[in-house]
Parts: structure tokens; sequence; C-alpha cells
């Protein structure tokens, strides 16, 4: 497919002010709504790898047998944070009150609604780019988001968009457009290693939003997050980008890690809902496809944006759906050895060099501990497994190790797995 170019106080006996606790009613979201995949306690969570000081004490993963095919997938990390998807639910009651007063005498001077915004302003940027957002309505009554990224109609979102509260990727999904027409897309396909799918509408028309080059953007960028939390469409929200290639992974309902990616970290508040929307720059140009937050909810209890928030890098998401699009799945790049354990301190051991894989060929041997890849130092598994299934297979790379108390580096070529 193508791609577009690339505490205010309550005054005495008043209401409480906003920040106060709120009651568990009706006009509340009910955390034990049927059908809701954000409430059920066994949906996956994302963990985020780094120690956080301030986050609740939860269990570590224990580590599980590494796979040969899957580099990397018997992790021992130290989980400081629980970090869930944002997929959301439209159909919860939200509790937003609009309130009015028909005795409140007086105008607003200066008021003038035909008001141009200058295209380069932020609103003029958000008006652009907002036809080509939409929400993704899935099975169950919940939603994601969702951008057109082509004028054939081809749509980027998240495998667990697609996914819903089912276990299998749906066939087809409604998709709302921000001016409230609604369409029917197809699934082309969905790739849950990377949390990455691709819908397709009719029509050769469509706006379509400009790819950045994520491999270009630095902490303190401005970002724009659009999409859909909890249902409230057409929602855009502003923040920074915080970190860049954070370690973060997924679990499944069974609590076997399902992705690993190298992450944009952003402060832009991201809620259930926004799943599968861009993270823009200021630009309107899509960096990353919004997936995931950190949250200190207890599990089962509902999460919400505390201002650390996730997005696959958009390289890699294109690379992705790139794939699903010509072939209808996608690969996962492997540098073929087998981790062990991670320790506190720097490197990660290769306790095991796969025959014929990348690894082999560039002459790393069992024992190996891999200090450095393609210039950023390793401290633990999932910073490099992430690292590695951010490029593409045939990359070449280089990495430093150490083998019997000596430092060497090499250039490794990555593959795709059962390549």
């Amino acid at each position: 497919m193508s791609y577009g170019t690339d505490r205010p106080h309550a005054a005495p006996g008043g209401p409480p002010p906003p920040h106060a606790p709120q009651p568990q009613t009706s006009a509340w979201w009910n955390p034990g709504a049927p059908g809701d995949p954000w409430r059920d306690p066994g949906s996956r969570a994302f963990i985020e790898t780094r120690p956080a000081p301030a986050a609740p004490p939860i269990e570590p993963l224990r580590p599980r047998p590494v796979q040969a095919h899957r580099v990397g997938l018997g992790l021992v990390v130290t989980v400081s944070a629980i970090v869930s998807l944002i997929a959301g639910t439209l159909g919860a009651a939200i509790g937003i009150w609009a309130t009015r007063s028909d005795t409140l005498g007086g105008t607003i001077s200066g008021a003038d609604p035909q008001v141009q915004r200058d295209a380069e302003s932020v609103a003029g940027v958000v008006a652009s780019i907002m036809p080509s957002v939409v929400t993704v309505l899935t099975s169950g009554g919940g939603n994601g988001s969702g951008f057109i990224v082509s004028e054939d109609g081809y749509i980027m979102t998240n495998h667990h968009v697609v996914v819903g509260s089912g276990s299998e990727p749906a066939q087809e999904l409604n998709v709302l457009f921000n001016d409230g027409d609604l369409a029917v897309a197809e699934v082309i396909g969905s790739d849950p290693d990377s949390d990455v799918a691709v819908l397709k509408i009719d029509g050769d028309d469509h706006p379509a939003m400009v790819l950045a080059d994520s491999d270009q953007m630095a902490v303190g960028d401005p970002v724009l997050a659009i999409g859909a939390p909890l249902g409230l469409s057409s929602t855009v929200t502003e923040g920074i980008v915080s970190a860049v290639d954070r370690p973060v992974l997924t679990q499944n309902s069974s609590g076997e890690v399902e992705s690993v990616m190298a992450a944009i970290q952003t402060d832009a508040a991201i809620n259930p809902g926004n799943s599968g929307g861009p993270l823009t720059d200021f630009g309107g140009q899509v960096i990353g496809i919004n997936t995931a937050i950190a949250s200190t909810a207890a599990e089962g209890e509902q999460a919400g944006s505390i201002g650390i928030g996730f997005a696959i890098p958009i390289n890699q998401a294109k690379r992705i759906a790139d794939e699903i699009v010509a072939t209808g799945s996608a690969s996962q790049t492997v540098i073929g050895a087998e981790l062990g354990e991670s320790t506190l301190g720097v490197g990660v051991t290769l306790t095991r060099i796969l025959p014929d894989s990348p690894a082999a060929a560039a002459g790393l041997q069992d024992g190996d501990v891999l200090t450095s890849f393609n210039g950023k130092t390793i401290t633990e598994n999932t910073e490099l497994v992430a690292l590695i299934r951010k490029l593409a297979p045939g990359t070449t790379v280089t990495i430093v190790y150490e083998r019997d108390g000596q430092e060497s580096s090499a250039q490794v070529t990555l593959a795709a797995a059962d390549d």
C-alpha cells in the first residue's frame, strides 16, 4: 500500500472539588460491566520492565524456557508497574455532566465562532488531521482508535483492538469518522508479536496521515495523542516524548509473554479507548501508535492516565503493516541466540548460539555476554529483545560482547524467525 507523504476549592456547603473521590453509582463507569475486556481481571496486561521507586511492589515474572525461534522469551525481570492495554468501552456510563443556567446574564465579548486558526497552530494542525482518525468499534461494545494511512482506505490500529474481548481477531469491524459517518472495515491482518493490525475500508479518496521518521524523535519533542478515550471520539491531548526505546513487554491472559517493544514513552494523557490511535509530532505527522499506559491500579480496577504512556514507533509499525498487506502476516526479527537470566549490571548472557543463525555467522559463542547493541548499552534481556524486534530482518548492527574477560565487537545481520 502507498502511504501519505512521507483545586479550585469548593465554597462552603458546595460540591466537592474535582479531585475528591466519587461514589460508584450508575452515573460512573461500572467496573463490573459485562462484556468489558478493559475491566476483566483476566485480560492481558502490559508490564514495564524498568524499576520505578514509587511503584507498588509486584511479584516479578518467573523464568520461562527460551524457545529457539523466539529470542529472549524466557525473561527474568524486576517488575515495577502494571502497564495496561488501552482499548476502552464505548457503551459505559462515563459520568460526564454538562451544566447550564438559564438565568445567567451578560455576554461574552469578542466571541467569534468563525475565527480562523493559523494552519501551523496546534488547532490548525488538529483540524487538518482529524478526518484521518477513526474510532474502532469492537465486539462486546468496546472501542479503540485507528488512523488512515493510505488514500485507498488502509487503517492502522492495534492487534488487541481487533481481538476485542475474544481470542481471535474479528473479520470485520465498524469504524466511526469524526464527522459521524460509519463504515464497515475488513480486518486485513493482525500480528500479536508487534500488536499491530491493519483494516481496510472501501473507497480511494480517503485523507491519509503522513508518517514521520520515528527514529528522529528526541526526548522533549512535543507530541499530540489523538483517539477515543472512554469512547469520547476525536479527543486530543498534548505532551512530550518522555523517553525513547523504553523496553515494554506484554502478557496474554495465560501469563505468557506475547509482545515486546522498544516504545516511545509520553506524558500525553492516554486512556482506555486510545489504543490504536496516532501519536503525532506538532506538524501532525505520525510517530507512533498509542498502545499502553502504566498504572498503579490494583488488578481488576480501572486504570487511567498517570502520565506514563507508550506507543509503538511508527517505523516499526509501518514495516509490520506492509508485510501484513503483502502477505497476510508479519515476520519477527531475531538474532538467533537463547538468553540467560537477567542480572544486575551490564550485559546479557547468550547461553546458546543457534546453528546457522545470525549470531553464529558473526562468530558469537555460547557464554558470550552482549553488552552493547547498535550503540546502546544493554542491561537486561527485555531491552535487547525489544531493540532487535524494532529493526527489520536484514538489518546489520554492531554489537559489543565480552568473552573470557576480553571485549570484542562484531557485525550481525539480523534475520526473520524460521528463516
